[in-house]
């Protein structure tokens, strides 16, 4: 994931909030604001330190980049997305978190083409 692809400000993350939709299901809030101006897709992360230390919410981070960064062909593009992880996800591997996202991307129509798990 680039630089240019994350969400880093404050006032970009509470502009996603207040304007954009949000589902969610037990593992992860997602957060997404349409910006048709924008070519690329950004992500954002929100990983609480009620989750755990420092080693675990970097882990958790680095797995939804790279979750994200596999599926970038899929997602429609002209979307911020806030991702807020939830307490279940300190205990998820790789593979368990990809199918979390997966599963509460489809719920927010997220795709541009059919997927599967």
């Amino acid at each position: 994931m680039n630089k240019r692809n994350r969400i880093k400000k404050n006032d970009e993350f509470q502009a996603v909030f207040k304007r954009g939709v949000s589902v969610a299901n037990r593992q992860f809030v997602i957060y997404m604001l349409e910006k048709p101006e924008q070519i690329e897709m950004r992500i954002g992360l929100s990983v609480s330190k009620k989750i755990g230390k420092a080693v675990v919410r970097n882990q958790i981070k680095r797995n939804v980049r790279q979750t994200f960064l596999e599926l970038k062909e899929d997602l429609k593009q002209n979307i911020d997305y806030v991702i807020i992880a939830r307490k279940p996800t300190a205990e998820m591997n790789f593979q368990e978190t990809k199918k979390s996202l997966i599963h509460v991307l489809k719920i927010a129509k997220a795709f541009t083409k059919k997927i599967s798990i």
